[in-house]
Protein backbone atom coordinates (compact mmCIF):
# COMPACT_ATOMS: atom_id res chain seq x y z
CA UNK A 1 0.00 0.00 0.00
CA UNK A 2 1.33 3.61 -0.67
CA UNK A 3 0.26 5.63 1.86
CA UNK A 4 0.86 9.58 1.57
CA UNK A 5 0.25 10.13 5.31
CA UNK A 6 0.85 7.85 8.34
CA UNK A 7 0.06 8.54 11.77
CA UNK A 8 2.76 6.46 14.03
CA UNK A 9 1.50 6.67 17.65
CA UNK A 10 0.34 9.69 17.85
CA UNK A 11 -0.45 11.77 20.96
CA UNK A 12 -1.61 15.10 21.33
CA UNK A 13 -3.25 17.23 23.98
CA UNK A 14 -4.44 20.80 24.33
CA UNK A 15 -3.31 22.62 27.40
CA UNK A 16 -4.66 25.78 29.30
CA UNK A 17 -3.73 27.39 32.60
CA UNK A 18 -6.65 25.39 34.18
CA UNK A 19 -6.20 21.77 32.62
CA UNK A 20 -4.58 19.43 30.00
CA UNK A 21 -6.95 17.32 27.47
CA UNK A 22 -5.60 14.91 25.59
CA UNK A 23 -7.19 14.83 21.85
CA UNK A 24 -5.49 11.58 20.72
CA UNK A 25 -3.02 8.88 22.32
CA UNK A 26 -0.87 6.23 20.80
CA UNK A 27 -3.32 7.15 17.60
CA UNK A 28 -1.95 5.17 14.10
CA UNK A 29 -3.84 5.29 10.89
CA UNK A 30 -2.53 5.37 7.23
CA UNK A 31 -4.06 6.87 4.25
CA UNK A 32 -3.76 5.60 0.96
CA UNK A 33 -2.66 7.88 -2.15
CA UNK A 34 -5.29 8.52 -4.69
CA UNK A 35 -7.85 7.55 -2.37
CA UNK A 36 -11.08 9.01 -0.96
CA UNK A 37 -11.37 9.19 2.31
CA UNK A 38 -14.69 10.20 5.18
CA UNK A 39 -14.17 10.55 8.36
CA UNK A 40 -17.03 10.81 10.77
CA UNK A 41 -17.34 11.59 14.36
CA UNK A 42 -19.41 13.45 17.07
CA UNK A 43 -18.16 16.87 17.81
CA UNK A 44 -14.76 16.16 20.69
CA UNK A 45 -13.91 12.87 18.54
CA UNK A 46 -10.66 14.02 17.55
CA UNK A 47 -10.85 14.67 13.86
CA UNK A 48 -10.38 18.22 13.54
CA UNK A 49 -7.68 17.64 15.40
CA UNK A 50 -6.37 15.23 12.77
CA UNK A 51 -7.08 17.42 10.17
CA UNK A 52 -4.90 20.14 11.23
CA UNK A 53 -2.22 17.28 12.26
CA UNK A 54 -1.87 16.46 8.82
CA UNK A 55 -0.27 19.17 7.51
CA UNK A 56 1.92 20.29 10.42
CA UNK A 57 -0.32 23.57 11.40
CA UNK A 58 -0.75 21.59 14.84
CA UNK A 59 2.31 19.22 16.23
CA UNK A 60 2.37 15.99 17.96
CA UNK A 61 2.88 15.68 21.55
CA UNK A 62 4.58 12.49 21.08
CA UNK A 63 4.75 10.15 18.38
CA UNK A 64 5.41 11.48 14.25
CA UNK A 65 2.96 12.28 11.25
CA UNK A 66 4.55 11.86 7.61
CA UNK A 67 3.57 13.71 4.67
CA UNK A 68 5.50 11.64 1.61
CA UNK A 69 7.80 10.47 4.37
CA UNK A 70 8.48 13.83 5.31
CA UNK A 71 7.96 14.44 9.85
CA UNK A 72 5.77 17.20 10.31
CA UNK A 73 7.92 18.22 13.22
CA UNK A 74 11.03 18.81 10.32
CA UNK A 75 10.74 22.33 10.05
CA UNK A 76 13.01 22.08 7.18
CA UNK A 77 10.18 20.37 5.49
CA UNK A 78 7.18 22.47 6.54
CA UNK A 79 6.55 24.56 3.20
CA UNK A 80 7.48 20.87 0.89
CA UNK A 81 3.85 19.73 3.55
CA UNK A 82 2.18 21.95 3.34
CA UNK A 83 2.50 22.01 -0.76
CA UNK A 84 1.80 18.13 -0.43
CA UNK A 85 -1.91 18.68 1.71
CA UNK A 86 -4.08 21.49 1.86
CA UNK A 87 -6.25 22.21 4.23
CA UNK A 88 -10.11 23.30 3.59
CA UNK A 89 -12.13 24.51 6.53
CA UNK A 90 -15.84 25.08 7.60
CA UNK A 91 -16.03 28.50 6.69
CA UNK A 92 -14.88 29.73 3.13
CA UNK A 93 -14.83 33.76 4.49
CA UNK A 94 -12.25 32.63 6.83
CA UNK A 95 -9.68 31.32 3.97
CA UNK A 96 -10.78 34.07 1.13
CA UNK A 97 -8.41 36.93 1.41
CA UNK A 98 -9.45 38.96 -2.00
CA UNK A 99 -12.31 41.07 -3.29
CA UNK A 100 -12.53 39.20 -6.94
CA UNK A 101 -12.43 35.30 -7.35
CA UNK A 102 -9.51 34.98 -9.38
CA UNK A 103 -7.23 37.09 -7.24
CA UNK A 104 -8.14 35.02 -4.29
CA UNK A 105 -6.92 31.30 -6.33
CA UNK A 106 -4.09 33.36 -7.50
CA UNK A 107 -3.15 34.23 -3.80
CA UNK A 108 -1.70 30.74 -2.83
CA UNK A 109 0.87 30.59 -6.87
CA UNK A 110 2.07 34.09 -6.61
CA UNK A 111 3.12 33.43 -2.58
CA UNK A 112 5.47 30.51 -4.17
CA UNK A 113 7.16 32.75 -6.16
CA UNK A 114 5.73 31.28 -9.66
CA UNK A 115 6.40 33.24 -12.97
CA UNK A 116 3.09 35.55 -14.00
CA UNK A 117 2.80 32.82 -17.04
CA UNK A 118 2.40 29.74 -14.29
CA UNK A 119 0.82 31.42 -11.82
CA UNK A 120 -2.05 32.34 -14.36
CA UNK A 121 -2.29 28.66 -15.83
CA UNK A 122 -2.59 27.12 -12.31
CA UNK A 123 -5.37 29.49 -11.34
CA UNK A 124 -7.02 28.78 -14.58
CA UNK A 125 -7.19 25.28 -14.31
CA UNK A 126 -8.08 25.48 -10.93
CA UNK A 127 -11.06 28.00 -11.24
CA UNK A 128 -12.29 25.22 -14.71
CA UNK A 129 -11.43 22.30 -12.04
CA UNK A 130 -14.07 23.73 -9.34
CA UNK A 131 -16.50 25.19 -12.35
CA UNK A 132 -15.95 28.37 -10.83
CA UNK A 133 -14.10 29.72 -13.89
CA UNK A 134 -17.10 31.82 -15.60
CA UNK A 135 -17.38 33.76 -12.27
CA UNK A 136 -13.54 34.71 -12.38
CA UNK A 137 -14.06 38.02 -12.49
CA UNK A 138 -17.21 38.42 -10.12
CA UNK A 139 -16.64 39.83 -6.65
CA UNK A 140 -16.82 36.55 -3.85
CA UNK A 141 -19.25 38.76 -1.15
CA UNK A 142 -21.49 38.34 -4.02
CA UNK A 143 -20.95 34.31 -4.36
CA UNK A 144 -23.38 31.33 -2.70
CA UNK A 145 -22.17 29.34 0.33
CA UNK A 146 -21.30 26.68 -2.16
CA UNK A 147 -19.69 28.98 -4.82
CA UNK A 148 -17.56 30.64 -1.70
CA UNK A 149 -16.42 27.07 -0.83
CA UNK A 150 -15.71 25.98 -4.24
CA UNK A 151 -13.30 28.99 -4.50
CA UNK A 152 -11.94 28.15 -1.53
CA UNK A 153 -11.11 24.63 -2.51
CA UNK A 154 -9.79 26.23 -6.23
CA UNK A 155 -7.34 28.31 -4.10
CA UNK A 156 -5.74 25.17 -2.27
CA UNK A 157 -6.14 23.75 -5.77
CA UNK A 158 -3.43 25.85 -7.63
CA UNK A 159 -1.16 25.36 -4.66
CA UNK A 160 -1.10 21.76 -6.85
CA UNK A 161 -1.09 19.36 -3.68
CA UNK A 162 -1.44 15.79 -3.74
CA UNK A 163 -3.92 15.46 -0.95
CA UNK A 164 -6.36 17.98 0.10
CA UNK A 165 -8.27 17.38 4.26
CA UNK A 166 -11.71 19.17 4.07
CA UNK A 167 -13.11 19.87 7.65
CA UNK A 168 -16.57 19.97 7.87
CA UNK A 169 -16.85 22.20 4.66
CA UNK A 170 -20.19 21.68 4.23
CA UNK A 171 -21.69 22.27 7.75
CA UNK A 172 -22.55 25.81 6.94
CA UNK A 173 -24.63 25.03 3.21
CA UNK A 174 -27.63 24.30 1.97
CA UNK A 175 -28.41 21.09 0.26
CA UNK A 176 -27.58 22.98 -3.54
CA UNK A 177 -24.41 24.09 -2.19
CA UNK A 178 -23.58 20.76 -0.47
CA UNK A 179 -24.27 19.23 -3.30
CA UNK A 180 -22.16 21.64 -5.70
CA UNK A 181 -18.81 20.97 -3.28
CA UNK A 182 -19.22 17.54 -3.03
CA UNK A 183 -19.12 17.20 -6.65
CA UNK A 184 -16.53 19.03 -6.82
CA UNK A 185 -14.32 17.12 -4.28
CA UNK A 186 -15.56 13.76 -6.35
CA UNK A 187 -14.11 15.26 -9.54
CA UNK A 188 -10.95 16.07 -8.62
CA UNK A 189 -10.85 12.64 -6.63
CA UNK A 190 -11.62 10.75 -10.30
CA UNK A 191 -9.85 13.06 -12.55
CA UNK A 192 -6.74 14.57 -11.57
CA UNK A 193 -6.14 11.56 -8.37
CA UNK A 194 -5.68 14.04 -5.45
CA UNK A 195 -5.97 12.04 -2.08
CA UNK A 196 -9.24 13.34 -0.38
CA UNK A 197 -10.02 13.28 3.17
CA UNK A 198 -13.47 14.82 3.88
CA UNK A 199 -14.34 15.09 7.87
CA UNK A 200 -18.22 15.26 7.76
CA UNK A 201 -21.51 14.96 10.00
CA UNK A 202 -23.18 14.54 7.48
CA UNK A 203 -23.50 10.62 6.88
CA UNK A 204 -24.67 10.44 3.04
CA UNK A 205 -21.72 12.24 2.19
CA UNK A 206 -20.19 9.29 2.52
CA UNK A 207 -21.97 7.05 0.08
CA UNK A 208 -19.39 7.41 -2.80
CA UNK A 209 -15.81 7.17 -0.49
CA UNK A 210 -13.19 4.39 -0.77
CA UNK A 211 -12.89 4.42 3.09
CA UNK A 212 -15.13 5.53 5.69
CA UNK A 213 -13.30 6.09 9.46
CA UNK A 214 -15.54 6.55 12.32
CA UNK A 215 -14.27 8.15 15.74
CA UNK A 216 -14.85 8.19 18.91
CA UNK A 217 -12.45 9.72 21.97
CA UNK A 218 -9.87 10.03 20.23
CA UNK A 219 -9.84 6.53 18.52
CA UNK A 220 -10.99 4.67 15.53
CA UNK A 221 -13.78 2.45 15.68
CA UNK A 222 -14.62 1.30 12.59
CA UNK A 223 -12.88 1.53 9.10
CA UNK A 224 -13.68 0.28 5.74
CA UNK A 225 -15.75 0.43 2.72
CA UNK A 226 -19.53 2.23 3.42
CA UNK A 227 -21.06 -1.08 3.36
CA UNK A 228 -18.53 -2.47 5.68
CA UNK A 229 -18.78 0.27 8.14
CA UNK A 230 -23.11 1.63 7.57
CA UNK A 231 -23.67 -2.61 8.30
CA UNK A 232 -22.40 -1.49 12.12
CA UNK A 233 -25.20 0.16 13.46
CA UNK A 234 -24.17 -0.40 16.93
CA UNK A 235 -20.85 1.19 16.15
CA UNK A 236 -22.23 4.07 14.50
CA UNK A 237 -24.94 4.81 17.84
CA UNK A 238 -22.58 4.32 20.23
CA UNK A 239 -20.09 6.92 18.31
CA UNK A 240 -23.16 9.54 18.61
CA UNK A 241 -23.74 9.67 14.94
CA UNK A 242 -27.25 9.39 13.08
CA UNK A 243 -27.70 6.31 10.76
CA UNK A 244 -28.45 7.44 7.04
CA UNK A 245 -32.10 7.61 6.38
CA UNK A 246 -31.43 4.24 4.11
CA UNK A 247 -29.33 2.18 6.41
CA UNK A 248 -31.47 3.28 9.10
CA UNK A 249 -34.79 1.99 7.37
CA UNK A 250 -33.15 -1.47 6.05
CA UNK A 251 -31.83 -1.88 9.60
CA UNK A 252 -35.20 -1.84 11.40
CA UNK A 253 -36.45 -3.97 8.27
CA UNK A 254 -33.41 -6.72 9.52
CA UNK A 255 -34.35 -6.30 12.65
CA UNK A 256 -38.18 -7.22 11.78
CA UNK A 257 -36.89 -10.93 10.01
CA UNK A 258 -37.09 -9.14 6.71
CA UNK A 259 -34.23 -10.35 4.04
CA UNK A 260 -32.67 -7.52 3.50
CA UNK A 261 -28.54 -5.99 3.19
CA UNK A 262 -27.24 -3.58 5.40
CA UNK A 263 -25.24 -0.79 5.30
CA UNK A 264 -26.65 0.46 2.43
CA UNK A 265 -26.58 4.22 2.39
CA UNK A 266 -27.32 5.00 -1.56
CA UNK A 267 -31.29 5.93 -2.46
CA UNK A 268 -31.40 4.13 -5.00
CA UNK A 269 -30.05 0.96 -3.88
CA UNK A 270 -32.54 1.07 -0.70
CA UNK A 271 -35.42 0.98 -3.57
CA UNK A 272 -33.95 -2.25 -5.25
CA UNK A 273 -34.01 -3.89 -1.81
CA UNK A 274 -37.54 -2.78 -1.00
CA UNK A 275 -38.68 -3.60 -4.35
CA UNK A 276 -37.21 -6.91 -3.62
CA UNK A 277 -39.64 -7.66 -0.28
CA UNK A 278 -42.87 -6.52 -2.41
CA UNK A 279 -41.60 -8.79 -5.46
CA UNK A 280 -41.73 -6.14 -8.08
CA UNK A 281 -39.26 -5.04 -10.56
CA UNK A 282 -39.68 -1.24 -9.86
CA UNK A 283 -41.32 1.21 -7.40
Amino acid sequence: MDSIIKFNNVTFEYESEENTSKVLENFSLEIERGTFNVILGHNGSGKSTLAKLTNGLIKAKSGEVLVNGMSTMDEEKEIDIKRTVGLVFQNPDNQIVSSIVEEDVAFGPENLGLSPEESRERVDNALKATEMYEFRDKPTHKLSGGQKQRVAIAGIIAMEPECIVLDEPTAMLDPRGRKEVLNTILKLNKEKNITIILITHFMEEAENAHRVIVMNDGKVTADGKPCQVFAQTDVIKEAGLDLPQTTDLLSKLKEKGFSVSGGIISADECVKEVSKLLDLEEI
